[in-house]
């Protein structure tokens, strides 16, 4: 019994210990399952996680981009279920603290990737493509995120570690407890059975999570591939439209200031430098104080409130806002059309202005000719209606006089009082005559005239008229063509020009006239709207006299216009030939400056049916690439003058006087030709300046240009014989061909 009881006892005890050793495994056994459990969540989620990276970079990346507003809505998305799983992972992993440092770590870098990308997506909303490509290129979006993706990596490797340990000693277990229930404890065998169970079933959902966790992540990489080659299509598409409004940007001929909210400039194109004289660094303050700005009468002042920059920047859109701008020192006055609008953020604040300025100074010059041509036109047609009428008044009156004067043979004082009364009509006539050529309803009686034998006619009967103290030179073309005109109102164009030209030299001077055979190109009949583009024969009177201002020059046409004294001049001479000139099909252009003299051209065109030469083949104008210090006082020919040079491949550098030039030589300025004009205000002629730059550069090619001719250059003392002269107006062709002799040399 005792021993039964001993055994008994043994196998109570034994049982006992079976028990407790069975019970102790199982406890055990279920702690093993609990971590397995907890393991397999944490891997869940770490799989749930990394979509969730990868869709927020992807989506802050399409929104900066694209501007997809689909992206911005999947950006928040990601982002708040992004920091709601690590903040739910840091909890799962409180109890290893390694772990929890990691994800502490990958927690920061996380909401350093969220602000990247909201910043990227703040940066596409105020429209900052530059800030948005350096933040897109920099990668620091995808550094932050593969950090991220290291640590997530480094946790799941760990937690597979732990995994793969509390498989082993579950395993481990479950063989004690297999051997301690084949003793007969069917409760532990069963406990061991249902423990193995589960091992196996969580092997079974690990395995599956990892398939799971491997398919997802083929997806997603097939995904972000897909999402990459779109962004990378539409980047490069981003690109060449920046291209093409950059080109199109810089080559505009219009000038284009974009300005903020203090007036500094943030962007501009070359033609603003051009047209503006804008430099990098300025304000379009200092553009403003460059020059006298007026309204578009160019007599009133414009305001500073009414400025285009104010306008603009106090929310005003305008188009077609004229202005004239004359420059404190150096070119001359420029004409402008600007438009202007206001630039807005997204909350419609304005922070800043667009403003786009037109060259229209050539047009207005060309309107301005077109007013003064239609202006004589209208006057011409009054007077000569007024002449009409007073034409048949007068026959009564000369006829009637004529009676009188043969009736009153027998009573001498009245035939005396009769004959000044029809000395009076005749020079009534004669006024009449005038006004009658001026309107060009003068009847004419043309035919085909030797131009150079009328002049020499005309010189010789000059001679004793003028007085010794005039000098009358002629260069006259053998070649020249003969003219289809009326030769006496020629003959009369000519005497008036001469008479003219002796009053504007009191004290005696030089007078020449010359004839050409010349052809007037498309553009010179652009600028000229009354005459059509051709073959004309030239006739040319300069003097040496006192000259005329452009005020004289605008009216020296009109009828009864006259500067000499009362009683001396009846103010019909110039318009006469003004008419005659028209009426006959040609065109009349003065060329003078005040203090140096006066060259009137006649533009007559050449007798039909006379046998033309035929005009040489045009040829390409020749190119260069020097450069060519150019000085000319008129703006106009200046800008044109450029133009043209650059187009002829050389390079320019524009002053409008002759000490501005002198100033550019003794600052080291280098050029390789100076092309000047002759007759210049400011007390220093073209002559003069090219002796000047002589003594500092000696040897410096010089090219001469003036309205005058050249032969009344040389004849009037102003240039020696044989120097290089471009006579205005030149064709491209002509100046090129002068350039590569003047630079030949």
């Amino acid at each position: 019994m005792a021993s039964q009881r001993l055994i008994l006892g043994s196998g109570l005890a034994i049982l006992l210990v079976i028990s407790a050793a069975s019970i102790g495994l199982d406890v055990k056994s279920h702690d093993e399952v609990e971590s397995v459990e907890r393991t397999l969540g944490i891997l869940k989620q770490i799989s749930d996680t990394r979509p969730l990276l990868r869709g927020a970079e992807s989506a802050a990346r399409g929104y900066a981009l694209t501007g997809d507003q689909s992206f911005a809505d999947e950006y928040r998305q990601s982002s708040a279920a992004l920091t709601s799983a690590f903040d739910n992972l840091i909890a799962a992993v409180k109890g290893d603290p390694g772990e929890t440092e990691l994800l502490a770590d990958a927690k920061v870098q996380v909401d350093r990737g969220i602000a990247l990308g909201a910043e990227l997506m703040r940066l596409r909303n105020a429209g900052d493509t530059a800030g948005v490509a350096a933040l897109t290129s920099d990668g620091e979006s995808r550094v932050e995120m593969d950090k991220i993706g290291a640590a997530l990596e480094r946790i799941v490797t760990e937690e597979r570690r732990l995994l793969t340990a509390r498989s082993a000693q579950s395993k481990a277990n479950g063989r004690v407890l297999l051997a301690i229930d084949l003793a007969g404890i069917a409760l532990i065998l069963l406990l061991a059975t249902a423990l193995t169970l589960m091992t196996r079933r969580s092997r079974r959902q690990l395995q599956d999570s990892l398939s799971a966790t491997q398919a997802t992540n083929l997806s997603l990489e097939a995904k972000v591939a897909e999402r990459t080659k779109d962004l990378g299509a539409a980047l490069e598409e981003v690109r060449r439209s920046t291209a093409v409004m950059e080109t199109t940007f810089r080559s505009m001929a219009e000038a284009v200031l974009v300005i903020d909210t203090t007036g500094a400039v943030l962007l501009s194109n070359p033609a603003a430098e051009k047209m503006l004289r804008y430099k990098p660094g300025k304000t379009v303050q200092l553009l403003r104080a460059q020059s006298t700005v007026f309204e578009a009468d160019g007599v009133t002042p414009m305001k500073a409130e009414d400025m285009p920059s104010s306008r603009a920047l106090r929310g005003e859109e305008f188009d077609g806002l004229e202005f004239i701008a004359r420059p404190l020192r150096g070119n001359g006055q420029v004409h402008l059309v600007v438009s202007g609008h206001p630039l807005r953020d997204a909350a419609g604040q304005i922070t800043g202005a667009a403003l786009v300025y037109h060259d229209i100074t050539t047009s207005r010059e060309t309107e301005h000719k077109l007013q003064q041509s239609q202006k004589l036109d209208a006057i011409g047609k009054l007077t000569g209606g007024v002449a009409h009428d007073f034409n048949n008044m007068l026959t009564i009156i000369t006829g009637t006089t004529e009676t009188l004067v043969e009736s009153l043979r027998s009573q001498p004082q009245l035939a005396r009082t009769a004959e000044l009364i029809d000395r009076a009509a005749e020079r009534c006539r004669e006024l009449i005559q005038h006004l009658l050529a001026f309107a060009r309803r003068q009847p004419l009686e043309p035919r085909t005239v030797d131009v150079n034998a009328t002049v020499v006619d005309i010189a010789k009967l000059l001679r004793p008229t003028l007085g010794e103290q005039i000098e009358i030179d002629q260069v006259l073309a053998p070649d020249v063509a003969s003219v289809h005109i009326d030769p006496s109102q020629l003959s009369n164009s000519l005497l008036n020009m001469a008479i003219n030209a002796r009053d504007a030299m009191p004290n005696g001077g030089k007078l020449l006239f010359e004839t050409s055979n010349i052809v007037l190109d498309d553009a010179y009949a652009a600028a000229n709207p009354d005459i059509a583009p051709g073959r004309y024969v030239l006739l040319a009177v300069s003097d040496t006299g006192t000259g005329m201002s452009q005020a004289v020059q605008d009216k020296v046409f009109e009828p009864f216009f006259t500067t000499k004294e009362v009683g001396k001049g009846s103010g019909l001479g110039m318009s006469m030939v003004y008419g005659f000139v028209k009426q006959s099909g040609g065109h009349i252009k003065i060329y003078s400056e005040q203090g140096h003299g006066t060259t009137i051209k006649l533009y007559l065109p050449p007798a039909r049916g006379q046998v033309e030469v035929e005009a040489p083949a045009p040829t390409t104008p020749a190119r260069g690439s020097e450069t060519i210090l150019v000085v000319e006082d008129d703006a106009l020919v200046r800008n044109y003058v450029c133009a043209q040079l650059a187009s002829l491949g050389y390079k320019t550098i524009a002053v409008a006087d002759g000490r501005a030039a002198l100033a550019l030589v003794d600052k080291g300025e280098t050029f390789d030709l100076l092309f000047t004009d002759v007759i210049m205000p400011g007390g220093l002629n073209g002559r003069q300046l090219a002796d000047e730059v002589a003594k500092r550069r000696p040897g410096i090619k010089v090219l001469y240009t003036s309205g005058y001719t050249e032969n009344a250059i040389v004849h009037h003392g102003r240039l020696d014989e044989g120097v290089l002269l471009l006579a205005k107006p030149y064709r491209k062709a002509q100046l090129a061909s002068m350039l590569q002799q003047a630079l030949g040399e």
